[in-house]
């Protein structure tokens, strides 16, 4: 299969080097720069490796209606009882923010990057020079922005979300067509919070193997369980939505992870990523000392010579420096050629 890792601002991204790991600020900023900056602060100090955020207004989103379907009304929607105009407004981030908030986030050694939603939000982040793209689960049919964004030649990372097999096939196809040569598709659940049951991360691998690309998950499950076990299936870039503390509240915070997870999550993936290692059989270089802690036979009683093994005289016992205990059966009943003292690991060279 055709490598598909590649670099991004100095980061391996592929299954050949530890996961990437992305803190989402979203709207968790609550509309406070300094607060936005704090976030970007606490995701460097947990050990992300990239900082995202979304580029869009209110009115790039949406209408300005308090009706219909642009309020929200469902009791089971985590954003009901209001408008999508007010939802946006509300979550947005300030365009004059971006700035300083990539510049935080270099300062701290992360990756910046962002969501656009429109041509005006690519043409905006183009001007900030970031250096790579993600498309939001709801916008990955939006083939003309995602033609848009490509055509800038930079890595793109889109999430799955609802979309069919046959919807993502027009995605990668619009992408790959308009000039996008480093792709990573994230296995995404668009609920919000999603549950472990509704994540269905063997569809993992199935995105490798179909698109020939980087794969991960943009995880939305509370904890760090299922993001660790995606590691085991191939994913090689985590996304996740970061926040100071939860009980603050904000438009995302529900579903956040707050710094002492991010930690715990960064150090977790990257510990199932050195575990996958290779086909492997027989011991380890690090194993080969504790070859001598297995069973082996061993004389039990001091022998002279021509006496002969028996039960009573040959035990399979700890350490390993004698015959191996396979060779019970064949060794009963042979007879020593010379005094063996007990405690002797029993070897080939003692019998007739």
């Amino acid at each position: 299969m055709t490598p598909t890792g590649f670099e991004l601002s100095g980061r391996r991204i592929g299954r050949d080097a530890a996961p990437f790991v992305i803190a989402e600020m979203s709207g968790n900023h609550n509309q406070s720069l300094d607060r936005a900056l704090a976030i970007v602060d606490a995701a460097a100090k947990s050990g992300a490796h990239a900082l995202k955020i979304q580029t869009y207004t209110p009115d790039t989103m949406t209408l300005d209606l308090e009706e219909r379907e642009f309020y929200v009304s469902d009791p089971s929607n985590l954003w009901t009882g209001t408008s999508l105009y007010r939802l946006y407004g509300e979550a947005h981030t300030p365009w004059d923010w971006h700035a300083p908030i990539f510049e935080r986030a270099r300062a701290r050694g992360m990756i910046p990057f962002s969501t656009p939603f429109d041509d005006t939000a690519v043409d905006f982040l183009e001007s900030l020079d970031v250096p790579c793209y993600k498309i939001a689960s709801f916008e990955n049919t939006d083939l003309p922005l995602i033609r848009r964004v490509a055509a800038t030649g930079k890595p793109l990372i889109i999430s799955t979300g609802m979309a069919t097999l046959a919807e993502l096939d027009e995605t990668v196809r619009a992408a790959r067509g308009a000039g996008c040569r480093h792709l990573v598709l994230l296995k995404c659940t668009s609920t919000y919070p999603a549950s472990p049951a509704n994540t269905h991360i063997l569809t993992i691998p199935h995105l490798r193997e179909m698109f020939g690309c980087e794969v991960g998950l943009s995880d939305h499950t509370m904890g760090v369980g299922v993001s660790v076990a995606s590691i085991a299936l191939g994913a090689s870039v985590i996304e996740k939505h970061f926040t100071l503390d939860r009980s603050e509240g904000g438009v995302d915070s529900t579903f956040s992870m707050e710094p002492h997870e991010m930690e715990q999550l960064v150090v977790e993936t990257e510990r199932a990523w050195q575990a996958l290692g290779q086909v492997s059989y027989g011991p380890t270089e690090a194993e080969r000392k504790s070859l001598q802690y297995r069973r082996s036979l061993y004389i039990t009683a001091d022998l002279m010579p021509g006496d002969v093994l028996t039960p009573q005289n040959v035990r399979a016992i700890r350490p390993g420096l004698g015959l191996a205990p396979g060779f019970y059966e064949v060794v009963m009943g042979r007879a020593v050629t010379s005094a063996v003292a007990r405690g002797t690991p029993l070897s080939w060279d003692l019998l007739k």
